[in-house]
């Protein structure tokens, strides 16, 4: 038997998703780093925004965006990068195991005497790898709009952003993959994921509103990711730490899942 068979094959089965959601990346690195020197380098446009509810500009993440890395941190990272990761996520999350067991493949492969916990790997294995492309897509496309666009944004803060919304993108699939351990049904695999993005987001989101509330920032994994803006103030340490902490603990959480249900029931 060939070495990871269960990784290979679910890789070769999403090369032309992986290529669609690359391409998806690198369209809207392309569509909104060339207009930061007319958006966030004008003045016009940041007195519009500066004219904005201070609590409305905050939640959507336009609260800094006269320099490069805090445009880009504001409308990729924060935002559209964002969301196409946690929809790739979702999806991908969601397919591992509850979409095999739904279609019949789980059964199967468990027939051929794969054992669960290395099934749950395997496939966690070819979600994260799938996530990793992304990144690596999204850090390349950067640096090379990097001197077109004016950004300058400096290459160990880009990794250290990427890093970020990768452990962010990885937590939500992973909570996806654990849910379909845990129960089997795609509809439970897919609330858990993007159940856990929403809340996440929204969490951030009210957190911003008030001074008050900021001690909510500390139960949203996207203030872990995000919080400290690590595209301009570097590596967040004491934030992804929770989120790849989370991450393994939901792996853990999907192998016991699954090792302890009747598959097909």
């Amino acid at each position: 038997m060939s070495a990871l068979p269960l990784l290979r094959r679910a890789m070769r089965s999403s090369r032309r998703s992986l290529v669609l959601w690359s391409l998806g990346v690198l369209a809207a690195l392309a569509l909104y780093l060339p207009l930061y020197p007319s958006i966030g380098g004008n003045a016009e446009m940041r007195q519009l925004i500066a004219n904005l509810p201070p609590a409305l500009v905050k939640v959507i993440g336009y609260d800094n965006l006269s320099t490069g890395a805090g445009y880009a941190q504001s409308t990729f990272f924060g935002l559209m990068g964002f969301f196409l990761f946690t929809i790739a996520a979702v999806g991908w999350g969601t397919a591992a195991i509850a979409g095999e067991e739904e279609n019949g493949s789980l059964e199967l492969i468990l027939a051929h005497a794969v054992t669960r916990g290395r099934v749950v790997l395997e496939q966690a294995a070819a979600v994260a790898l799938r996530l990793l492309v992304l990144s690596i897509v999204s850090v390349l496309v950067i640096l090379a709009l990097n001197g077109p666009a004016r950004t300058h944004i400096q290459p160990g803060k880009l990794l250290a952003a990427s890093a970020a919304l990768l452990g962010l993108s990885l937590l939500i699939a992973f909570a996806a993959l654990a849910g379909g351990a845990l129960s089997g049904r795609r509809s439970i695999a897919l609330g858990a994921g993007a159940g856990l993005a929403v809340v996440a987001y929204a969490v951030n989101a009210v957190a911003s509103q008030s001074p008050d509330l900021d001690r909510l920032h500390a139960y949203s994994p996207y203030a872990w990711a995000f919080g400290n803006s690590p595209l301009t103030d570097g590596p967040d340490w004491g934030g992804l730490a929770p989120l790849y902490g989370g991450v393994v603990l939901l792996l853990a959480l999907g192998v016991v899942g699954l090792r302890r249900r009747d598959v097909g029931v």
